[in-house]
């Protein structure tokens, strides 16, 4: 659908202009008009009924020409992309009773989907309720009544729900009442609405907070917390309950925070979950990853890596040994290019073996072996044990102490090729990283091959986005390379985000991967192992051809994939 024109006007009109701008517009003939006139004046109705009754004129065409006549745009709703969350902002009540619908954004204002344009009472209610300027389009009422059926089902089933749970718990609910009540059909209705919802919105994460007087179920969706529902405060403890049960962890604990897994089947789907609590000040917080198992099947060509990048890091993943660690804060997707990685390195001819806490992905044809810290099995125990099952490639999910850090190095020196992750800023900064752990800086200099430091972007909306060109200073100050990328306007053109239907008003739709590979030459191996500063190490990278991070986002801005704002958040 095109930008919509801004409004200029409301009135419908009467029913002699009405017929004139049918015949004009080609819908009706005059013989027809001059036949709808005289039954409506016979049988007292309006001639719009008439007109529809009679088969003469269409419902979409008649709603089309009114709307071309007010000089605002006619929507089909049968195929417009209509925003779930938009859609939401008014109740299902309001929606039916003004036959009006949020369906999307359109540069910061709300589009609204009315039958009657011309209800300035309708427009007044919406304005108040949702606290946007709106921007009013044209729809048959029938398509209205249709999509808010279908837009409000959901949410309003949660809604119905949580109050019929409401109705059976209050605040100081036993924890015996609890372990019945989880199982009762109102929870089990409302947790599965919740979780199918978020799979629907294509949420990563689901966040289920307690606060003083109220619950928020928030999801996170590219990378952006969206609230969706406040349920009533006293149905928390069943949620929770009910959430643990899935999960098999302790309901009766609620002092501590605990991990745990869900595996279920919503609307016909296979759904994993990665479940974590947490204890705040006015009960357990939830939060649940959705694993998503198709990143784990990912092509390496997929995550966005640039070419120079790619040929960088395919140099160093192609060694039979050595180290390679991506780095990144959590939610970065580090485990994801590993895993990619791995499908490339995986073969017949070799025993790749991982240790991870949790296994969120089960790859086939490699050997994974899970933490159990209660058991024992430690990063660090379970990497020796694995080192004397003679494999070829080891995953290491995550070096969080010295005993992991040396082990891993330890096998990397020792002919097995080394996949791990580090929370680090950027790439330059992790050997200092593992020299604070407690690691020789000889033996990182010498292990480590390939440093990947890694950020999730936001993919601009490809429907809305709009052209931009800013100013040269403005580019100077965000360390525009010029040298590089030139001056946009010249032979390429940059975009910002503008908001839609199909993008939820964002501007953004999708993530996408940006990269910092560090390559450890002589020289840089030689900076590591003399302790040189972490700025020293950088400044060698980048003179052996390696792209910063913001290098590598600008990049992407120049191709039009993304915003310059965007890669300034992600970015420091």
């Amino acid at each position: 659908m095109p930008p919509l024109p801004p409004n200029a006007g409301t009135g419908l009109g009467d029913d002699d202009r009405l017929g004139a701008l049918l015949v004009e517009g080609g819908v009706l003939s005059q013989d027809a008009l001059s036949r709808a006139i005289q039954l409506s004046v016979s049988r007292g109705e309006g001639l719009t009924r008439v007109l529809i009754e009679e088969n003469l004129v269409s419902e979409a065409d008649l709603v089309a020409t009114l709307a071309k006549h007010l000089k605002l745009d006619y929507v089909d709703l049968t195929d417009y992309p209509v925003d779930a969350a938009a859609a939401r902002l008014v109740s299902d009540s309001l929606a039916r009773r003004y036959l009006a619908l949020p369906i999307g954004w359109f540069e910061g204002r709300l589009i609204v989907a009315m039958a009657d344009p011309s209800n300035v009472f309708a427009i007044d209610d919406i304005r108040a309720v949702t606290g946007a300027e709106l921007h009013i389009a044209v729809a048959t009422s029938n398509s209205i009544v249709e999509a808010i059926g279908k837009f409000h089902r959901v949410m309003s089933s949660a809604e119905d729900v949580s109050a019929e749970a409401s109705s059976v718990f209050d605040e100081d609910t036993s924890l015996a009442s609890v372990r019945e009540i989880s199982e009762d059909s109102p929870i089990v209705k409302l947790v599965n609405i919740l979780i199918g919802q978020a799979i629907a919105d294509r949420a990563s994460d689901i966040h289920i907070e307690p606060g003083d007087n109220s619950l928020r179920v928030r999801f996170r969706i590219d990378g952006v917390l969206h609230e969706v529902m406040r349920p009533p405060k006293n149905i928390h403890s069943g949620i929770v309950s009910r959430l643990k049960v899935m999960a098999d962890m302790n309901i009766a604990e609620r002092r501590v925070p605990q991990d745990g897994r869900i595996n279920t089947k919503i609307s016909g789907r296979d759904v994993d979950l990665r479940v974590a609590t947490l204890p705040t000040v006015h009960g357990e917080k939830v939060v649940m990853r959705v694993l998503d198992k198709s990143t784990a099947l990912l092509r390496l060509q997929d995550l966005g890596f640039l070419p120079e990048n790619m040929a960088r890091y395919e140099q160093c993943y192609r060694k039979p040994y050595g180290t390679i660690l991506v780095t990144g804060p959590t939610g970065s997707g580090k485990s994801t290019t590993l895993y990619a990685t791995l499908n490339i390195v995986n073969d017949e001819t070799k025993n790749v073996i991982t240790v991870e806490d949790p296994v969120e992905y089960q790859l086939p044809g490699i050997n994974q072996v899970q933490v159990n810290t209660k058991a024992g099995l430690s990063f660090a125990a379970a990497l020796r044990s694995i080192l004397r099952s003679d494999p070829d490639v080891v995953l290491v999910g995550e070096i969080r102490d010295q005993e992991t850090a040396i082990i891993a190095i330890e096998a990397a020196l020792t002919g097995h090729l080394v996949l791990s992750t580090l929370h680090t800023n950027d790439a330059a900064s992790t050997p200092s990283r593992l020299v604070e752990m407690g690691v020789e800086p000889f033996l990182v200099g010498s292990s480590i091959d390939c440093v990947v430091a890694q950020r999730l972007a936001r993919k601009l909306c490809a429907r809305c986005k709009r052209t931009y060109t800013p100013n040269k200073s403005e580019l100077a100050s965000t360390g525009w390379d010029f040298e590089r990328l030139g001056e946009p306007g010249e032979s390429y053109e940059t975009f910002q985000p503008v908001g839609c239907g199909a993008c939820g008003g964002t501007g953004y739709h999708g993530r996408f991967a940006i990269h910092e590979v560090l390559v450890v030459t002589e020289e840089v191996e030689r900076a590591i192992v003399e302790r040189a500063h972490t700025e020293d190490i950088r400044k060698i990278a980048i003179g052996q051809g390696m792209l910063t991070l913001r290098q590598a986002g600008m990049v992407e801005v120049a191709a039009g994939l993304t915003s310059l704002e965007e890669i300034l958040r992600v970015i420091a």
